[in-house]
């Protein structure tokens, strides 16, 4: 075994060396085809100057759009893109007037392509740069502002959905404890809760803007609620309470489809008025028409020892419409 490595090494190696001796030596320098200009250092200087004058404006862009909280946003948004796209397009200017140079050729074009006139363009295109002294700064600085330019101007399909701050979504008002007021701050007992009817309600205390606060609450008979599992303790002598606010665009739901009011339809529903998403709140939200992605978020309910009804706990999923930043983790308290 010993012997067989020895000779593959062996056998490696004079390869190795036998291709070194055989190599073809290095052809000697081209002439050059355009003359080499005199360096520019000072328009060097300043095209990377704008080139890092670009590259912080389109970071500044990422940033004031990041914290939105600025005065004036809007006015700060165009004047730091303006001015990237501005830093940038001089920087390419003073480029090609003072770093590259041209040589203008006019002649005929050739019958039949000829690899002698091929590897002439070639090399007046590699030599038309010969005025830069710096050209690894000068493309580092040209990666920069190209890089900080396409963040800028990708960051903004983050309006599409909340990515920066979603923390909103993930707290809610409700705890453990929390009485259901209606608008006018009175409490709800649960004998005031009556079957086909729809009733909004929200903690007690709380902003009433936050968007975790409003809830739907209704009472549905024993043969309606289909609970899964996990949500069979939800309810409260019936009463189910969800999240008011729809998960496909944030609307607030606003229709309550009761058998009551309508005898042909199977079973009561939410509706949300903007784009008629239905949800059934006897099954746990689940939707059965529209555009929804996802299911009511559910809030657990107890009754008081005053007979009041009370939540008990937080919602079982993130408040909202359906981006995919809200999927990411649940409510908090």
């Amino acid at each position: 075994m010993r012997k067989r490595v020895r000779t593959a090494l062996v056998t490696l190696a004079v390869l190795a060396l036998g291709r070194r001796a055989n190599g073809r030596a290095p052809d000697p320098p081209r002439p050059r085809v355009v003359p080499e200009g005199p360096p520019e250092p000072r328009a060097e200087l300043v095209v990377l100057a704008l080139l890092a004058l670009g590259a912080l404006c389109a970071a500044a862009f990422v940033a004031v759009y990041a914290l939105d909280r600025i005065p004036d946003q809007t006015q700060y948004l165009g004047l730091s893109l303006g001015l990237s796209l501005l830093s940038i397009a001089a920087a390419l200017i003073v480029t090609s007037k003072r770093l590259v140079v041209t040589e203008e050729v006019a002649e005929d074009y050739p019958p039949e392509d000829h690899p002698l006139e091929q590897e002439l363009i070639v090399s007046t295109f590699e030599e038309s740069g010969s005025r830069l002294t710096r050209r690894r700064l000068f493309k580092a600085g040209l990666g920069a502002a190209g890089l900080s330019l396409g963040a800028a101007l990708v960051v903004p399909l983050a309006s599409l959905g909340p990515v920066l701050d979603i923390d909103p979504f993930y707290r809610t008002p409700w705890r453990r404890g929390a009485r259901l007021v209606d608008e006018e701050g009175r409490p709800y007992r649960a004998d005031d809760i009556e079957e086909d009817a729809f009733y909004s309600a929200f903690p007690q205390g709380a902003d009433r803007e936050d968007i975790g606060s409003p809830v739907v609450v209704v009472r549905l008979a024993a043969r309606y609620l289909h609970l899964p599992p996990e949500l069979r303790h939800y309810p409260a002598d019936g009463i189910v309470a969800y999240s008011k606010i729809c998960t496909h665009a944030a609307c607030a739901i606003s229709l309550y489809r009761a058998p009551l009011f309508q005898p042909g339809e199977p079973k009561p529903a939410f509706v949300c008025p903007c784009h008629y998403s239905t949800f059934d709140p006897g099954t746990g939200g689940t939707v059965l028409f529209g555009p929804a992605g996802r299911k009511l978020p559910m809030l657990p309910l107890l009754v008081d020892a005053a007979g009041d009804l009370r939540a008990a706990g937080t919602f079982d999923g993130p408040v909202g419409a359906s981006w995919w930043g809200v999927r990411l983790k649940g409510p908090e308290t």
